[in-house]
């Protein structure tokens, strides 16, 4: 896997050079995981959403079947549960996506029902406030153009972060009261 200095400077020669192909280009540019395809007229239905912290992958579940897979990114702090507000990771648990918000800061972006009960009482017992709006969400409002930029890194303050394209696909195939599960 090339080191992230040089996709970086790959992707700004990309830019530079094929602006008018430059973001299918840099769309198309991991290929290692296949795309699951649905034919036209198939419904998927997505049951449960499942989260590997370690694989930096979300996956949309039917049943026990992957029907949807993609490369996400997580907190500055990846490794371990949520604590406390402020400590940039992402909670670990089950959980339920119970809300969207469609003007987000974020390019659309839906709620994960953290803090539960026990994640309040963990961060009370230290004194501090658990946090909140843990979200699934696409790319900061406004970078679009720089989003091989936050390709392969974490850099969310606790959510769980996908390109605007996957964003769009999660939120058409995802209902509000979808349980999901977030795993180390």
């Amino acid at each position: 896997m090339p080191s992230l200095l040089t996709r970086c400077l790959l992707a700004l020669f990309v830019t530079a050079s094929f602006p008018a192909y430059s973001s299918e280009l840099l769309a198309k540019a991991d290929t290692r995981m296949p795309v699951i395809n649905s034919s036209p007229g198939e419904s998927l239905v997505v049951d449960k959403v499942l989260v590997r912290k370690e694989k930096r992958r979300l996956y949309l579940m039917n049943g026990e079947e992957v029907v949807r897979s993609y490369r996400i990114s997580l907190g500055d702090n990846p490794s371990g549960h949520k604590l406390y507000e402020g400590d940039e990771r992402t909670p670990e648990g089950d959980y339920t996506l119970d809300w969207r918000n469609s003007g987000s800061d974020f390019y659309k972006s839906i709620h994960i029902s953290y803090p539960s009960i026990e994640d309040r009482e963990m961060a009370e017992n230290w004194g501090l406030s658990p946090g909140g709006s843990i979200m699934i969400h696409g790319l900061p409002n406004g970078a679009e153009d720089m989003a091989f930029a936050y390709t392969g890194l974490d850099w969310t303050n606790g959510c769980i972060a996908v390109n605007n394209q996957e964003m769009d696909e999660i939120w058409q195939l995802v209902n509000d009261g979808t349980p999901i599960r977030i795993t180390p």
